[in-house]
């Protein structure tokens, strides 16, 4: 990706062609040993960090003007610091193995047209101090970075590190998430889960993508598209794989004979009926020490309007006690608000919602301080409460 990134924009093929030593590593524009003079008079090296604007694989007009520093603060030739430039100093942390220790701020008239103008701006103001002490200090190396390993993304994921969380998102990178269930809920699960990291994501789903689900599930299916009756997983896969490389469609319904395709699993989503092969799932899952949350939604026609519960319930290798009291496996019933199989787009999305934000909050994402196993959304007073606190 990096490599055909620069091949295809002007402005950063013209940085590599005169010799800078830049990269794209996650979101960010990276150059590299870019000479500049500390307080000490000595001339020293840094690393000079930009977010990425893109269109697909085209680049925009940078959106900020600032820049991230790795180095101490440069200085003139004399060991004065360079004015008029200071922005923020700290020890940032920007993912993608960058830290950062400044960022600075040096806007001309108009702003930067493009990236081959905001990088050698700032090296141009680092570097000649450096020229002056030592000759030939130049911040084209014409050295090319070796090629980094190819992104589970079809394009760069530049969301997460223009707003400086791409460290909290690392923190999914070594997921194998499964999906089981992807009718309604799941495929909203889906949706999100593939705008992350994650190594891989497995589907599970063995029936058919019928009109009725056009209306429950994330998208916007053609007539042309329902008239093929494909499987969902096959169909959500062609969807979401435009994204996330790493989607494996399992069109089975996992029962004793095929449960090893769990195995590797990390994390699962269940968004399935009750039954007994939800019983053999949550056992395997237990079996390899994964996590996983389980999601039920319950609405009745009552008096002309629809009410219910969403449930989501959390099992981590730290506490499973609670699961199997809370997770319905067997369906039916006249107290089993669960088995009731009405489902609105909205309320799917919603349980989606609580259950990746769930997932999120166990691998550390997300602050928590309750660390809720368990939580039910109440459609009649808009109530949402904790319980199975670990």
């Amino acid at each position: 990706m990096s490599r055909a990134l620069f091949s295809r924009n002007p402005d950063l093929k013209r940085l590599r062609d005169e010799g800078y030593f830049v990269q794209q590593q996650g979101g960010y524009l990276v150059m590299r040993e870019v000479p500049y003079v500390d307080a000490r008079r000595e001339v020293r090296i840094g690393t000079l960090i930009s977010s990425l604007t893109l269109a697909g694989d085209q680049t925009r007009p940078p959106d900020t003007h600032v820049i991230h520093w790795d180095g101490d603060f440069p200085c003139h030739a004399d060991g004065r610091p360079i004015q008029g430039i200071s922005h923020a100093a700290g020890a940032f942390d920007l993912g993608h193995g960058l830290k950062a220790t400044h960022s600075f701020s040096s806007k001309p008239d108009g702003g930067y047209s493009d990236y081959h103008h905001k990088m050698t701006s700032y090296a141009n103001i680092l570097a000649g101090p450096a020229a002056v002490l030592k000759s030939g200090a130049t911040p084209r190396t014409f050295r090319e970075p070796e090629e980094e390993e190819d992104s589970v993304f079809n394009y760069v994921e530049t969301a997460s590190d223009r707003v400086g969380i791409g460290v909290l998102t690392e923190r999914l990178v070594n997921e194998r998430v499964a999906i089981i269930g992807v009718g309604g809920a799941g495929g909203y699960i889906l949706d999100f889960v593939a705008k992350t990291p994650v190594r891989e994501i497995r589907l599970f789903d063995s029936d058919e993508f019928l009109t009725h689900n056009a209306f429950r599930a994330p998208g916007a299916p053609s007539l042309e598209e329902l008239r093929e009756a494909p499987k969902k997983v096959e169909y959500l896969k062609r969807i979401y794989s435009r994204m996330h490389r790493n989607i494996v469609a399992h069109d089975v319904a996992l029962g004793v004979d095929n449960i090893h395709l769990l195995d590797g699993v990390t994390f699962a989503f269940l968004s399935l009926d009750a039954g007994d092969a939800k019983r053999l799932i949550v056992e395997k899952l237990e079996a390899i020490g994964a996590a996983f949350v389980d999601v039920g939604m319950g609405l009745e026609l009552d008096e002309g309007s629809l009410g219910g519960i969403l449930r989501v319930t959390a099992s981590t290798p730290e506490k499973r006690d609670h699961a199997r009291q809370r997770i319905s496996f067997v369906g039916g019933g006249a107290k089993d608000i669960y088995a009731s199989n009405i489902q609105v787009a909205d309320l799917n999305a919603l349980n989606a919602v609580l259950a990746v934000v769930k997932w999120k909050k166990i691998r550390g994402f997300y602050r928590d301080l309750e660390r809720e196993h368990h939580c039910t959304y109440t459609t009649d007073g808009n109530m949402l409460i904790n319980g199975d606190l670990a």
